[in-house]
């Protein structure tokens, strides 16, 4: 076991541990540490606590010192520049004429260097650009190109479910997210339902993937025969956060009753599986380009 203090730091969700040489952080404090792009701001997320060997990666950096009020202003200072750099980037970015969306800046906390952040279809040659940006800003420049789904962690944004996007709040990470794990949940196929902000497939499906892949081998197929109290019925949907399925019950005199039961109380005959799958040509290709 290690003893950890897990830091934040701007532009990612992800947690860097790193050690707190036996001195309590408190959470949400300020403090300073050394990274590979050097000394940084960071705030603790994670108190000082022990955690398996297996989850760090030693050596664990020490943190160099807690945040002052100075440190603190100094964050604000380095802030309150970025609306004019954009500006002043953007305007070199037309005169060159160059086509890249720029996105966001960044300054060091040491105020050393400024990271602009940009989106663009393919490669840009844009060592002229970083020369006008140069002699604009006289610190060191780095242009960083991040993919369309950085964009929306940097950006924030409303994801459809009304919540702030998982990717610019609770998601540490980007995993691969596929077709069918929208098929395994029972979502639409379409496009516009299964695609956030970035127009590539939800995050969430893919960490929520687990619980609906064994709770969908569980259910019943879909127009297939159970058994239920009242008799044989045909499966008509399934709700597999509640585990009820609604079906069909034909009486003897030719009439039909929807109802819902619970998977308990219902004598499943063929059960689902998790297959390929199957779509048009013509979705192909719309569907393809939603997995990044």
């Amino acid at each position: 076991m290690a003893k950890i203090v897990g830091i934040k730091f701007k532009h990612t969700g992800k947690v860097y541990y790193f050690d707190p040489a036996d001195v309590f952080y408190k959470k949400d404090s300020g403090v300073i540490v050394e990274t590979a792009r050097g000394v940084e701001f960071g705030k603790v997320v994670i108190e000082p606590k022990e955690v398996p060997d297996s989850e760090i990666v030693q050596p664990l950096k020490p943190i160099t010192r807690r945040a002052t009020k100075e440190d603190e202003a100094k964050v604000q200072r380095n802030e309150s520049k970025v609306p004019s750099a954009l500006r002043i980037a953007t305007e070199k970015i037309e005169a060159r004429g160059l086509k890249m969306k720029l996105i966001d800046a960044e300054f060091t906390f040491d105020n050393s260097k400024v990271i602009f952040y940009f989106t663009a279809a393919g490669r840009i040659d844009f060592r002229e650009l970083v020369r006008d940006l140069a002699s604009a800003f006289h610190i060191r420049i780095e242009l960083r190109q991040v993919g369309i789904r950085d964009e929306t962690r940097i950006l924030g944004g409303i994801a459809p479910c009304g919540r702030v996007c998982c990717c610019a709040s609770c998601m540490p990470d980007f995993r691969k997210v596929t077709i069918k794990m929208a098929k395994t949940q029972g979502l639409s196929l379409n496009p516009t339902k299964i695609s956030g902000l970035c127009g590539r497939l939800m995050c969430c499906l893919e960490y929520e993937n687990a619980h609906y892949s064994e709770t969908f081998k569980l259910m019943p197929k879909l127009g297939s025969e159970v058994i239920t109290p009242e008799g044989k019925a045909t499966v008509i949907s399934n709700n597999m956060l509640k585990l009820l399925v609604k079906v069909k019950i034909e009486s003897g005199d030719g009439s039909l009753t929807y109802k819902d039961f619970k998977l308990s109380e219902i004598k499943v005959k063929k059960a689902n599986k998790i297959e390929d799958v199957e779509t048009s040509s013509d979705d192909e290709k719309a569907l393809a380009d939603l997995e990044d």
